[in-house]
């Protein structure tokens, strides 16, 4: 096996180093749909004894705190699998690329996995706007797109893109919880929203107002990843009323929305989605003076395991954090990264020991993936969507953990409803 395909850290942070220095300029070519007939040797990124997948994520850029923990995390997982034997046999090699949150190095980089690195699949990129910019190119060379890090609305179409299948919560399931949870909780107090200007900006509101109707939202503003200062939409915010604030937004951003209004005297509610969430990102970007009390009170969804809970899925994830992850902060976004590892690996399990890019879909499609959520996977033949439950969180006395309340939604209507946790496997490994 060459030495840039071994799964070893210090070969992750160098291909990634390299991936962020690299100006090449790559062509638009198609590559082979490779979906063979089970021979190794015809199937992308797969041989006899290992399985070649990569992703693009922010390594660097606005969204790299918190995010860049999440594809340092997976490697951990795919090592703790390879070092039990992997699945079927073959070990999982993961390149990691950074793409700095730009679409434009998302391009670059997703060819270079595809066309240079030949992948078995691209997994888990990172980015809404980023991964956008490859979408149909992944689809019109028929890699498996699998379970994108964004909860776009725009990946569950299956017709449209047949080889793409998101692990998030959609964020419009996510704004529609958070609002229901609002009129069940603070009835009758003025719901705003303040979003990033793009699809999880746009369907955190879209869920938002299925849930109490256009007229039910006080106030909706927006902010860009490319301006630091949302002082003029705070101020407004609080102007106009608002008492339950819900964001869209990225981890770096709801600590600002935390600090501007702790800035300008106003004292409210924030409502936050799963992926702006995290208190110990959050923590690290506020500082250890200001951000306790900035972060009290702050609610927010999940559909995995927190990691500051006692589950028996977190007890491992911690175990291999220490053995994997050189002990790194064990955050939300670690969870998350080996939570979606974790589906993979039953996807690969489920594959079979001849694994195709075809194969694998069907088995995604076959709604038979459970995954280790709250509530279990809701893939199938006609839906692309992976979570349509979602918990509220809490963070109380500086802990963050579920209230015992969740929501399923569907056609924006959210229904409370009771936790449903997906059973632990033993040894955290499908199939062994």
């Amino acid at each position: 096996m060459s030495s840039m395909f071994m799964i070893k850290r210090n070969t992750a942070v160098a291909i990634a180093a390299a991936t962020a220095a690299a100006a090449l300029v790559l062509t638009g070519c198609s590559t082979p749909n490779g979906q063979g007939n089970g021979d190794a040797s015809a199937v992308p990124g797969v041989t006899d004894d290992s399985i070649t997948i990569g992703t693009h994520t922010p390594l660097t850029g606005p969204a790299a705190p918190g995010y860049s923990s999440v594809s340092a995390a997976a490697l951990a997982y795919f090592e703790y699998v390879n070092a039990n034997g992997g699945i079927h046999g073959r070990t999982i090699n993961y390149i990691i690329k950074d793409d700095a949150y730009n679409p434009a190095n998302t391009q670059m980089v997703v060819r270079e996995l595809v066309q240079d690195d030949n992948v078995f699949a691209v997994f888990n990129g990172i980015g809404t706007a980023a991964h956008t910019s490859v979408l149909e190119y992944l689809n019109e060379n028929q890699v498996p797109d699998l379970f994108i890090a964004t909860g776009s609305k725009n990946w569950n179409q299956p017709e449209k893109f047949p080889y793409t299948f998101p692990f998030n919560a959609d964020y419009s399931v996510e704004g529609a919880a958070l609002a229901q949870y609002a009129v069940d909780e603070y009835p009758g107090q003025k719901v705003c929203v303040l979003g990033q200007d793009d699809d999880l900006g746009g369907f955190i509101l879209e869920g938002v107002e299925e849930a109490l109707g256009a007229d039910g939202i006080t106030l909706a503003e927006e902010y860009s990843t490319s301006n630091p200062d949302i002082t003029a939409q705070i101020g407004a915010m609080q102007a106009a009323g608002c008492e339950v604030n819900v964001l869209g937004s990225i981890p770096a951003f709801t600590a600002l929305a935390l600090s501007t209004s702790a800035r300008i005297g106003w004292d409210t509610k924030w409502f936050a989605t799963s992926v702006g969430l995290d208190h110990t990102t959050l923590m690290d970007i506020l500082g250890e003076d200001a951000g306790p009390a900035l972060i009290e009170g702050l609610v927010g969804v999940n559909y995995l395991p927190t990691a500051y809970g006692d589950s028996e899925w977190v007890e491992l994830f911690r175990e291999i954090n220490d053995t994997y992850n050189s002990s790194a902060p064990f955050t939300e976004n670690v969870v998350f990264g080996m939570s979606v590892a974790y589906l993979f690996t039953e996807a690969l399990e489920k594959t079979g020991e001849n694994p195709t890019r075809e194969g694998i879909l069907d088995v995604i499609r076959s709604g038979e993936l459970k995954g280790n959520g709250i509530a279990p996977l809701a893939f199938g033949p006609k839906s692309h969507g992976s979570y349509y439950t979602v918990g509220i969180l809490e963070v109380e006395d500086g802990q963050q953990d579920y209230i015992d309340v969740a929501y399923t939604v569907e056609d924006g209507k959210a229904t409370r409803v009771a936790m449903d946790p997906v059973p632990f496997v033993p040894g955290g490994i499908p199939g062994s």
